[in-house]
């Protein structure tokens, strides 16, 4: 049995051949929009259809002018997300994962040194060594201590270790803090996406709204039209 051909158009802005389902009605198109298109194709006519990749070149265009207006200069992440609405792309990503890929193997090892010198392991460690330092020159070793009271190797060797152990914390704290400062990036990018979308999504609604209420004019006009001329017939 032969399928049946899908019913198709040529788009009255680029001229490539679209399937129905793949085009919008130039009728059915904002008014800002409609303008942009016919700014650049001044011959274009809103009976003709457009390709939905065309109308989202435009519907981006008209974003931009309104983050223009309400911003002034546009940021690098309001172009992508512009950039994304343009190419109906999805911008949501893992930052964690991108941003430990990127770690060095240095900078590992000192987020693990830094993350294991916050714990209580360490800390329970840190005091045992004193004490059995301690320990060991008082009483072990209290004729020849390597180290006797008051334990100055013991304080040179805690003041070696603090001062080695600040610099990793610092810089495991810097990369935590790029990390937050890229999950915020993100953050912005979706949420002014999502807030960019759901209001070209209310503008549609209304301007489908409003010429559904149109078409019902229309209807109830041609209705009462109809009445009245069957009851001059009677």
């Amino acid at each position: 049995m032969t399928k049946a051909r899908e019913p198709g158009s040529n788009c009255s802005v680029c001229g490539r051949s679209r399937h129905l389902s793949e085009m919008a009605l130039g009728a059915s198109l904002r008014e800002s929009v409609v303008s942009l298109i016919r700014g650049e194709h001044p011959e274009w006519s809103a009976e003709g259809r457009v390709c939905f990749e065309c109308l989202n070149q435009y519907r981006a265009e008209h974003v931009r002018r309104l983050l223009e207006e309400e911003k002034g200069d546009l940021s690098a992440l309001e172009e992508q997300v512009i950039q994304s609405l343009r190419e109906q792309e999805s911008i949501s990503e893992n930052v964690n994962e991108e941003f430990d890929r990127a770690l060095t193997f240095g900078e590992r090892i000192s987020d693990r040194l830094a993350s294991f010198g916050g714990s209580w392991t360490f800390l329970i460690m840190f005091g045992a060594v004193i004490v059995i330092w301690m320990a060991i020159n008082l009483t072990i070793l209290a004729r020849q201590p390597f180290d006797p009271y008051p334990f100055i190797l013991l304080n040179l060797v805690l003041s070696c270790l603090a001062a080695v152990q600040a610099p990793i914390i610092m810089m495991s704290q810097n990369r935590q803090e790029a990390k937050d400062r890229l999950r915020s990036e993100h953050d912005y990018r979706v949420n002014l996406k999502a807030e960019l979308e759901v209001r070209l999504l209310h503008t549609k609604i209304d301007q489908l709204l409003t010429h559904q209420w149109q078409r019902l004019l229309e209807i109830q006009q041609l209705q009462v039209e109809l009445l009245e001329e069957a009851g001059r017939k009677h």
